[in-house]
């Protein structure tokens, strides 16, 4: 499976995705992730801490956004990117073995979510043009209408939110 090779399986008994939607055939990496993890809409899922979730994530926030909710491609555009760099943040800057994920549809608004188990907060820092990393928080302070950090008993949780126009 691109993508998601050497990937811990689902834990079993807390729901299979695939039940209400499912993503546009051709975009298989998207489905498979969606049965293998379950589906972020329903409830948190979890992932293995690794640089190949970060593709999943992408193409599964994009079916979500796009084949899901019936949003634009043009809106789901930034919230995969955004979506991306949280988890990147998490990936690499936490030490992890997991991750969770949730997308959440509110009236007017779409919010994801990222949980790790990491209380050490991220940081916003000022970035040059010529800058190749440290960009991931100033992309969502630029493109999130809203974005944050909850500190939870065991870990945090890192989230942001983009207006939408509801249909």
């Amino acid at each position: 499976m691109a993508g998601l090779e050497g990937t811990e399986q689902p834990r079993r008994g807390v729901g299979t995705a695939g039940t209400r939607w499912a993503p546009a055939v051709d975009d298989e990496l998207a489905l498979r992730a969606l049965e293998r993890y379950g589906d972020p809409t329903v409830r948190e899922i979890r992932m293995p801490s690794c640089p190949e979730s970060t593709v999943a994530v992408r193409r599964l926030t994009r079916a979500v956004i796009v084949h899901h909710w019936g949003l634009s491609e043009r809106l789901a555009e930034p919230a995969v990117l955004l979506v991306s760099e949280l988890v990147g943040n998490a990936v690499r800057h936490t030490g992890a073995r997991h991750f969770g994920l949730r997308l959440v549809r509110r009236r007017g608004w779409i919010r994801a979510e990222v949980r790790d188990p990491s209380r050490g907060l991220p940081c916003l820092v000022p970035v040059g043009e010529l800058d190749i990393s440290g960009r991931g928080l100033f992309l969502v302070d630029r493109l999130a209408d809203r974005w944050g950090v909850d500190l939870l008993a065991r870990g945090k949780t890192t989230w942001f939110e983009m207006r939408v126009a509801d249909r």
